[in-house]
Formats: C-alpha cells, sequence, structure tokens
C-alpha cells in the first residue's frame, strides 16, 4: 500500500507547505520506500511510496509528459498491461513500466471515465491544471480508503486514512454523533460517514470532482452490481476454480516478495493452493496461533501449509499480549473498530512483513458464498415475512418481543425474542439488526434524555434500508 494526501487551499489563500508535509508525514507507515510532493500555487500533493511494480521508475506524485496532469495514487491496477498495450494502439507513449503512467494515460484519453476500466483497488487524485480541477476516485469495492472534508478555513483536505486531515490546523475535531450510534450498533462506521464531523471517506464506486474556486463538490457513482438480472450460477467446481485462478493469477504481479496469510479456512486455503500453482517457488505462508488451546486454529493452518509444500511461520498470541495492543490499535485504525480479529490480524502483518512486501488474505468468503449462519436465519425468516404486511407483522410480532423474556441459556427453540424482534421489522431492517454488536433494547439503555434528543430519531438501518432500495 502507499500512503496519499493533498490540499486545494480556499481561493485567495497561500498554499502552506509545511502543513502537506505533516499530513503526508502522517502516512509513512503506508510507505516506508519514499515520498514525494507536488507543490502548485494552490494544489499539493503528498505520497509515501510502497514499491510493488517499476521499483525504480515508479515515484510519485506523477506527472504527464507535458506536466499538465499530476497524479498521486494508491493500489494496483490488474489489467495494467492489457491496458497499456491499448493506450500505445492509441498512440500514447509511455516512460516507465509502472501501473501508476496507466492511470494517467487512461486518463488522458477518457478522461474522467477510464475509472470504469480500471481493474484493481485503489484510490487516487488527478489534478487537471487545464481545468482547475481536482479528481478523486475509489475502487469498485472500497478496498482502498480515501478520506476527504472541507476545513474551517476554507481548504479542501484528502488522505489515505483520517490521520493525515486530523495534521491540518483548522480540522475541527468533533464527534459525529450518528456515527457513533453507527458504531455502538454495527461495532465500524459505514460509509460515507466518518466518526469526526465533516469528514468523510469517499464511497466505493464513486469519483468525486472538484473545481478550483467554486463551492461545493460532486460525487457520482460509476459502478453498481447488476441487482435485476439474476446472476448466473457456477456449473461445477472447475469452473469456480477458474475463476478463483485468474483473479489470484492477477493478483501475484509484483516486483517484491509476495505471500499469504493462512488461517487453515477453506477461503485462505483455496488462495494458498491457487498461488501455489502460479509460482515456481514455495509460497511463504504465515499464521497467528493462540497459547489458548480452546481458540488455536493453528494446526489447521499447519495441515495446509504441510499439503501445499509452502514456506510456513508461525507465532503464538498470548491473552495478555492481545491487550497491549489496544493502544496501538487505536492509532493503526484511527476510528473505533469493535472486532476482536483485529488483534491477530495485526500480528500477523507484522509476521508476514519480515519476509513479504505484499500478502493476498481470503477475506470475504463468507459474505460471498453465504457462509454465515445468519444468511440462513434471515432467509429463513423471510418466508414468514414475505406473506405477510409489514403493518401487521408489527402489530402481531411487536409486543410479542417486547414481553417475550431473553432465555439466552434455554434450549435453541425456547429463544424466540430476537426472532420475534426480526419478524416486526422490514427486511433490510431485519438483517441489520441481526448483524449488530448491540441490539435495540440494550443500546437504547445507554442513550440520555439529551442524547435522544439530539439523535432527532436517527436509526443505523437507514443505511441498510437505503442499500436495499438501490
Amino acid at each position: 500500500m502507499c500512503g496519499i494526501a493533498g490540499i486545494m487551499v480556499g481561493q485567495g489563500a497561500d498554499l502552506d507547505q509545511s502543513i502537506l508535509r505533516r499530513m503526508t508525514d502522517a502516512l509513512t507507515h503506508r510507505g516506508p520506500d519514499g515520498e514525494g510532493f507536488y507543490l502548485g500555487n494552490y494544489v499539493g500533493f503528498g505520497h509515501r511510496r510502497l514499491s510493488i511494480i517499476d521499483i525504480d521508475g515508479g515515484a510519485q506524485p506523477m506527472h504527464s509528459q507535458d506536466k499538465k496532469l499530476i497524479l498521486t495514487y494508491n493500489g494496483e491496477i490488474y489489467n495494467f498491461q492489457s491496458l497499456r498495450r491499448e493506450l500505445e494502439g492509441l498512440g500514447h507513449h509511455f516512460i516507465t513500466q509502472c501501473d501508476t503512467e496507466v492511470v494517467i494515460h487512461a486518463y488522458e484519453q477518457w478522461g474522467t471515465d477510464c475509472v470504469s476500466r480500471l481493474r484493481g483497488m485503489f484510490a487516487f487524485a488527478m489534478w487537471d491544471t487545464r481545468k482547475n480541477q481536482l479528481f478523486l476516485a475509489r475502487d469498485r469495492l472500497g478496498i482502498k480508503p480515501l478520506y476527504y472534508g472541507t476545513m474551517a478555513d476554507g481548504s479542501f483536505v484528502f488522505g489515505s486514512e483520517l490521520k493525515a486531515l486530523l495534521e491540518h490546523p483548522a480540522c475541527k475535531r468533533k464527534l459525529r454523533l450518528d456515527a457513533m450510534e453507527d458504531f455502538l450498533t454495527l461495532g465500524y462506521v459505514p460509509n460515507p460517514k466518518s466518526i469526526v464531523a465533516g469528514i468523510h471517506t469517499l464511497d466505493p464506486a464513486h469519483v468525486l470532482v472538484k473545481t478550483y474556486g467554486t463551492v461545493g463538490h460532486r460525487t457520482e457513482c460509476y459502478w453498481t452490481p447488476d441487482m435485476e438480472t439474476r446472476p448466473s450460477v457456477v456449473a461445477d467446481e472447475a469452473e469456480l476454480m477458474d475463476r478463483l485462478g485468474e483473479a489470484v493469477k492477477m493478483r501475484m504481479i509484483a516486483d517484491v516478495p509476495l505471500g499469504a496469510f493462512l488461517s487453515g479456512g477453506v477461503d485462505s486455503s483455496s488462495i494458498v493452493g491457487l498461488m501455489g500453482k502460479f509460482s515456481k517457488n514455495p509460497v511463504e505462508t504465515c499464521s497467528i496461533g493462540s497459547e489458548d488451546q480452546d481458540f488455536d486454529e493453528s494446526g489447521f493452518a499447519q495441515s495446509i501449509a504441510d499439503y501445499f509444500g509452502t514456506h510456513h511461520r508461525l507465532r503464538l498470541m498470548s491473552p495478555q499480549e492481545g491487550v497491549g495492543l489496544v493502544d496501538t490499535l487505536a492509532k493503526v485504525y484511527d476510528e473505533p473498530f469493535a472486532d476482536l480479529s483485529a488483534i491477530p490480524t495485526y500480528r500477523v502483518c507484522s509476521l508476514a512483513r519480515e519476509k513479504v512486501t505484499v500478502a493476498l488474505s481470503g477475506d470475504g468468503g463468507d459474505e460471498l458464498f453465504a457462509g454465515y449462519r445468519r444468511h440462513k436465519f434471515h432467509m429463513l425468516e423471510e418466508r414468514f415475512r414475505a406473506p405477510i404486511p409489514l403493518a401487521l407483522r408489527r402489530l402481531i410480532f411487536g409486543p410479542l418481543a417486547k414481553y417475550y423474556p431473553k432465555l439466552d441459556r434455554a434450549p435453541q427453540f425456547l429463544r424466540g425474542k430476537s426472532t420475534f424482534e426480526a419478524l416486526a421489522r422490514s427486511s433490510a431492517e431485519a438483517y441489520c439488526q441481526s448483524v449488530s454488536k448491540t441490539p435495540d433494547r440494550e443500546r437504547y439503555r445507554l442513550h440520555t434524555p439529551k442524547m435522544t434528543k439530539m439523535l432527532a430519531g436517527y436509526h443505523p438501518h437507514e443505511r441498510f434500508n437505503q442499500l436495499a432500495d438501490e
């Protein structure tokens, strides 16, 4: 990963280089291999680089050959080689071998529509001196982060992490209350909010355009999954493995050591097996185990490592070590994040970095393949919700949910409170509740009358309703 940061000052103001440097320095951990700056009259870019492709030729910020475009970019474009050939056929001349230059030429050829041709994970900023226009873009699934906001002095700022924006002296560090309510419900703050009022995250598959000297900016969605056409079902295991194989192979393009996180689960094991298929040397794998045998799954990872003949490394963690990481994780994540997996994830990243620069993981498998129990339970509830109007369900199941006791230690078939609550809600609201860290009945007990008044009826399921409507 790399780190990007930038400032567009308000009209009539001067660019303060020291602020830009502080913002960029806050991202040093993202890019230990080098730094670079672009300093214009009223726009400045900072970049911290982690070298992965074309180590000698990919320094940033990068200029177009006519010096009219300046790019600071974080990510990888997996189809950059085929895009480069297409652009060369259209008359473009390349100087480097890196994917960064492909982004510049793609913008020259297709303008802001270039993002629809990029296959990869990315967050970038392009300054177009011909139009006095700043262009921000984020990949389809939001793998790479991008924060932005307008400061009290009129400056528009952006960065890979919240900590970069907090370095700006005009940033007001004020808590956003509805974001805190989101966190208490979900365990994280969802896009496009941040925990700090006035700072936002650019939504996945969105671009932002801001012209110097104008008030505000515009954002647009450039891609969305097709929810109208019923998806084709993969015919057999061979076809599925071909698709996974293509995805893994594209992500192995690198000029630096590459490895994988291995838990021993189906998802990471599949990826490690496919990496071995495309690698000339044994795959570098690593995993974190627990000194508490009741929670240790390292034996599964070792079995997979032995089967595929990887160079496997294991490190054990104690519960005390996890407690000691709390302050560190607060600095890493910037925003509150209530997922215990953050602790072993931090440790496995540290372990991997001792040998490799890029590591593949199996995140997302359960979501893509409906691997959680909640997916099955939700669909069972849908059978009851579908034939009964919501108003009638609220009339029937609302009182049942309110008065039925919470029997956590009773047999499964007697634990009906959560089910009654779900049946009294819409599908989207019920799913929000199923992924909640803190159910409504418990969270509302934390609210003072003042807090309730300030929230003004806000509920985190509003975001779920919005996504369901889309």
